[in-house]
């Protein structure tokens, strides 16, 4: 077992910290937050028994000493494409600051690691990215971006992810690459075997809805749910739920309505119309309906944890499988368990997903990464290649590039 010492500063549910703590050996030394989080917080509090200490900073708290590594999820919907108002001005972006000058600039680890949305390893997040880079910069840290993606990294999710790290020193460490085979999400959500926090987290059937009645009685003349199920194939995310699947078999949102007004829905008729002129108009549709797992799924947000369904039974899943989803533990438990702190899984990372990096960082603090003479660093999983400033080129020059 080795002996690094860390802590977390805004953790959100945890499964960043869960995961450090699984690769470290040890809970965190303490959890550092703001009064804001406190709420998507305290099931991680709850699931460390309220013992591992928690200051929160915007009350007078402060960080008690200094760990080896520091772990971050600060909100990532100021550079999140899923986010209205995305982008570099998003008041969200304020975390990453905040949270970089205080700790590259007051408590010092060896290492800080964070994570974000996709975006912050692109062009949107240009400007945030320059900003933390130079406060670490000024208090003698390097820095790496790290871009990829769950899939990559045996999660049954498509979701993008950025990791930034800040290295204490004046080289930075060229980090493994993963692409590991994953298991279906079918697969996933079948392994759950607790009773603990096994209601669903949407109460109604799914074969109760409308458009996916439409699916299983008109498309495919009188199926259940199971033989659905068993009978779809591997799909791209947008054909997967039940308005992407009616599209995908050829059928418009005229012939649906024609069937909601003669079936006893006649509060869809507007809306399968309004959907029909759409497309018909070169327009696009949010879709967000019945999901039936196969395979894999997008990113566990927005409407899944209400609209995926369990892959053999007539149901949604329930609170238990979506935090299997995310990868936390059999006994985690999700504080007063409701429809509204359910998102609380979604602004998580995948416990499996921190886990690769928090081996990674583990591995430079062990000496067993190579360090380059470069103040910065780009490292890309899709393409398993890198690009770093040299010494004989300005970071500046870099980011022109």
């Amino acid at each position: 077992m080795n002996n690094i010492s860390h802590a977390t500063i805004i953790p959100l549910i945890g499964g960043e910290a869960i995961a450090s703590a699984q690769v470290f050996g040890s809970r965190p030394d303490y959890i550092l937050s703001y009064d804001v989080f406190k709420n998507n917080e305290k099931h991680l509090l709850n699931y460390w028994n309220n013992e591992v200490p928690y200051y929160v900073l915007d009350k007078g708290g402060k960080a008690p000493h200094t760990v080896d590594v520091i772990s971050s999820v600060c909100p990532c919907a100021g550079l999140s494409l899923l986010s209205q108002g995305y982008g570099d001005e998003n008041e969200n972006n304020q975390w990453m600051i905040k949270t970089a000058e205080y700790i590259l600039g007051d408590v010092k680890p060896k290492v800080f690691w964070g994570e974000n949305a996709p975006g912050f390893a692109g062009k949107i997040g240009k400007t945030v990215r320059e900003q933390i880079q130079n406060i670490g910069k000024d208090n003698g840290y390097t820095m790496s971006v790290y871009r990829t993606k769950s899939l990559l990294h045996g999660v049954a999710q498509i979701r993008e992810r950025s990791f930034y790290f800040f290295w204490k020193g004046d080289k930075t460490p060229i980090l493994n690459y993963f692409n590991r085979p994953y298991t279906p999400i079918e697969e996933v959500i079948r392994s759950v075997t607790s009773n603990f926090q096994q209601e669903p987290i949407n109460k109604k059937k799914p074969s109760d809805n409308a458009y996916y009645k439409y699916i299983l009685n008109v498309i495919h003349d009188g199926m259940t749910h199971l033989e659905y199920s068993s009978m779809i194939g591997p799909s791209s995310v947008r054909d997967a739920d039940a308005f992407g699947y009616i599209e995908k078999m050829g059928h418009n949102y005229k012939q649906v309505a024609e069937w909601m007004e003669a079936n006893g829905h006649p509060e869809e008729v507007d809306k399968c119309m309004y959907k029909y002129k759409k497309l018909e108009e070169g327009g696009s549709l949010m879709r967000r309906g019945v999901t039936v797992p196969k395979d894999r799924i997008g990113a566990f947000v927005g409407h899944y944890p209400m609209m995926l369904t369990h892959p053999d039974e007539d149901r949604f899943i329930t609170y238990r499988e979506a935090m299997t989803i995310m990868g936390l533990p059999s006994d985690f438990e999700l504080v007063d368990a409701n429809s509204q702190n359910v998102n609380h899984i979604c602004q998580n990372v995948p416990v499996q997903t921190a886990s690769d990096m928090a081996r990674e960082v583990l591995a430079v603090l062990e000496g067993k990464r190579t360090m380059i003479d470069t103040p910065y660093m780009l490292q890309n999983n899709h393409t398993q290649k890198e690009e770093y400033v040299t010494p004989k080129h300005t970071l500046e020059s870099f980011y022109a590039e």
